[in-house]
């Protein structure tokens, strides 16, 4: 018995964690696309609630209803009652069915996405010019804030903000594998595909975090591919903007200069970026203000100095399989040096 409880302790505490984190539900729509999906998906609950009622109470009466004796019934090759099986398994199926299927044609021609193979990049251009690139890779989301002016672009990662009210073109591109762009609350699923770039337009319609999801299969961390959308007022949204198009913050006090030598000087350095540094890695996220984002490890571990020392010194054990090596040599002084330069990164 004490076996027992021991090995469901880790999934109480998954599912403890779980309880912690912004839920995924289509029935939670912020935003006119989700509105209209979220009425689709009510559509399609209700009938298939109705019609499990109506089968649920034929089957109890065909259970209970007065049987009588052999003699009493006809043989079973006299037949009849074709009909009601043509009723319940032909033409109701049939008539459900493509009404569902035509009310999900009409939701896709209410939000066309083009493709870019249909369109030149002139007319992408103009049709639907992007304001953000998200390239997904295994695990993690990388973003990339467009702007006509160089110097205006800048990276992030795992963490897509949004203003209110407005809309914005995504670009979607995958590095590696399949992947599938998700957030219910704001709009529903789109592929990226290696080689070709995918297209949405998200809405949202007032403040708030909503989390997203990699939707399709991509690997052993698959699961724990997530995304965090935060919505904010227009204000909110454009002074974000402005803050993080400048360097990384200059250490402050001397713990956090030890830690940015540290930082610029070890492995760090060749994976990650931190603009105003020399440390120019691009095959990991930028972290010129990784300071502001609200989780570690692709939207997976809380942003605070427990789990960013243990996501730097044993990476594999919070997230098996990902890119990122454990770094145990760094002594306890080094640890805690580094973690406070990451996290005056703001």
């Amino acid at each position: 018995m004490l076996r027992c409880v021991r090995n469901l302790a880790p999934l109480t505490l998954l599912l403890a964690l779980s309880g912690c984190r912004v839920a995924l539900s289509t029935f939670n729509p912020h935003g006119p696309a989700a509105h209209r999906i979220a009425t689709l998906s009510w559509v399609m609950t209700i009938l298939f609630l109705a019609v499990s009622l109506v089968m649920w109470i034929l089957f109890a009466y065909a259970f209970y209803r007065r049987r009588g004796s052999l003699a009493e019934h006809e043989p079973v090759e006299s037949g009849g009652g074709e009909m009601w099986i043509a009723i319940g398994g032909l033409i109701v199926p049939f008539v459900v069915l493509t009404a569902l299927f035509v009310a999900g044609l009409s939701l896709l021609s209410d939000f066309p996405i083009p493709s870019a193979r249909a369109l030149t990049r002139a007319q992408m251009a103009q049709s639907m010019k992007p304001d953000i690139l998200v390239i997904g890779h295994q695990w993690w989301w990388e973003i990339h804030y467009l702007n006509d002016d160089p110097t205006k672009a800048f990276t992030t990662a795992n963490e897509l903000h949004l203003p209110a009210g407005r809309p914005v073109n995504i670009e979607l591109e995958s590095a590696d594998v399949i992947h599938s762009f998700w957030i219910p609350a704001l709009d529903g699923k789109i592929d990226l595909i290696p080689g070709q770039s995918n297209y949405i337009r998200l809405i949202a319609s007032q403040p708030g975090a909503y989390a997203g999801q990699c939707a399709t299969f991509c690997g052993v961390q698959h699961a724990l591919m997530r995304l965090l959308a935060v919505v904010q007022t227009p204000d909110d949204y454009q002074a974000w903007l402005e803050n993080q198009r400048r360097p990384g913050a200059v250490p402050a006090t001397p713990q956090a200069e030890a830690g940015e030598q540290i930082f610029v000087s070890t492995r760090c350095a060749q994976c990650h970026t931190v603009r105003g540094t020399s440390a120019n890695g691009v095959f990991a996220p930028d972290l010129t203000h990784i300071g502001t984002r609200r989780m570690l490890a692709s939207d997976v571990y809380p942003n605070n100095n427990a789990y960013l020392e243990a996501w730097i010194t044993n990476a594999q054990s919070l997230k098996p399989g990902c890119k990122m090596p454990d770094l145990p040599q760094y002594s306890g002084v080094q640890l805690t040096e580094l973690v406070a330069y990451l996290r005056q990164l703001k």
